[in-house]
């Protein structure tokens, strides 16, 4: 008898598991059938004040699905509608907050913190309830991001997307993995694709930079994109620290052991997702692969970068009519990196910013690094080695981040004074 119970369970558990299915089909159906010639606006709506999984997910797939399909026109609408029609209501944001100051509780404080949050935020996080909707959401943002220059009253909706986006992209979530030649195909065509410092351009090129012993690639994965990098560094080991990218990417050069190297070079960091703009993955890859890597090789003593001064040639355009012709182009990039500021006191120079902020110093410039288009546009081929002492680099970003004090070797700091000698 008792056989017979738990077989009798079981097959009632399939049937209900099959009458579940064929109504949840039927439900998705009809809601699909209910969408065609309604506005997604009105999808949005209509998701907001669900309360059912099924009727949400099929909701949220619908409006992503239709946004793919919508022209600049209908994005830039929908982007309207996010922005003005599900803003905060600011007197209830008021109201809410004069409560809670007035007699604070669990109570009046979520109805403070529910009056604060736009609606938009919460229709972001429902869309993100279907599978495949977290890169389907960035690449929302990459469209609104083109947007904003012409139309700053989005502004809000992108305060929106960052804010949800740091929480979703966060270092908890963020798998580090190595990428080599065995990597799949499609990471491959995904690391060519996405190279934005030193062009790949043939699958010989990327074979060198993954294949031999002494080359490495690390990039940030996150599982709801497990497909998509979102930042990759390529890794060159060397022994000594080098001056020209045109020796590291060399055809035909002669590879090293990796136990032989006593440097690790990072000479290209790539983002890769436009959508996470301003959502910081790099500081936390570089910091995490010389970790790894003085782990796994203890003969490492230098971590450098060979990195570009995109802003030089721009700066010295400039600055021309102010400086002596006899000045060398190694001052005047170390003068640039040093000297050059922006209104709030930071380093007008990009890449400096992002590698200072990191905790890294100005360690060498080389005139001629990269004599490629691209290499002489931005800086007149000059490139720049920032030292990551791992033993300093917390010390060094509080300096920076706190007095904006651009952190030197001496050697650069005697180039740099070089210029102020000839102005």
């Amino acid at each position: 008898m008792a056989a017979q119970r738990c077989y009798g369970g079981r097959n009632m558990s399939f049937f209900a598991g099959l009458v579940s299915t064929v109504f949840e089909r039927r439900y998705r159906s009809a809601i699909s059938k209910d969408a065609v010639g309604r506005s997604i606006e009105d999808l949005a709506q209509d998701l907001l004040g669900s309360h059912g999984e099924v009727s949400g997910s099929t909701l949220a797939r619908l409006i992503l699905d239709r946004f793919v399909e919508m022209n600049t026109d209908e994005k830039l609408t929908f982007f309207a509608f996010m922005t003005h029609a599900l803003d905060i209501d600011a007197r209830a944001v008021r109201d809410t907050l004069k409560t809670y100051q007035d007699a604070p509780s669990k109570q009046s404080y979520r109805a403070f913190a529910k009056a604060s949050e736009p609606a938009r935020q919460e229709l972001t996080r429902r869309l993100n309830q279907v599978p495949g909707a977290t890169g389907q959401l960035v690449a929302m943002r990459k469209d609104l991001l083109r947007f904003l220059r012409d139309n700053p009253t989005l502004e809000p909706l992108d305060a929106d997307f960052q804010h949800l986006f740091s929480s979703w992209f966060n270092r908890g979530f963020l798998v580090l993995r190595p990428i080599n030649w065995s990597s799949p195909a499609e990471i491959l065509e995904k690391i060519i694709e996405y190279e934005a410092v030193h062009a790949i351009d043939s699958w010989d090129d990327l074979r060198r930079r993954l294949q031999p012993s002494d080359r490495r690639c690390f990039g940030f994965f996150h599982p709801a994109m497990a497909g998509e990098p979102l930042i990759f560094v390529e890794v060159a080991l060397t022994k000594g620290i080098p001056n020209s990218v045109q020796d590291l990417l060399a055809d035909g050069r002669d590879p090293i052991d990796a136990e032989d190297a006593d440097t690790a070079v990072f000479y290209s960091i790539s983002n890769c997702q436009a959508g996470l703009a301003g959502i910081s993955f790099g500081n936390s890859l570089i910091k995490q692969v010389a970790a790894d890597l003085s782990r796994d090789l203890p003969s490492l003593e230098n971590f450098v970068t060979l990195s570009p001064i995109p802003g030089l040639s721009k700066w010295l355009k400039a600055a021309e009519p102010m400086i002596s012709p006899d000045v060398c182009e190694q001052a005047l990039a170390a003068h640039y990196l040093l000297e050059a500021k922006r209104p709030d006191g930071m380093p007008l120079d990009p890449v400096a910013r992002f590698h200072l902020g990191n905790g890294a110093m100005v360690h060498a410039v080389h005139a001629g690094a990269d004599v490629s288009e691209n290499g002489m546009a931005q800086s007149n081929g000059a490139m720049v080695n920032y030292l990551y002492d791992l033993s300093k680099v917390t010390t060094n970003h509080e300096q920076f981040v706190a007095e904006k004090i651009v952190i030197a070797s001496p050697d650069v700091r005697t180039l740099s004074a070089t210029v102020q000698s000839n102005t």
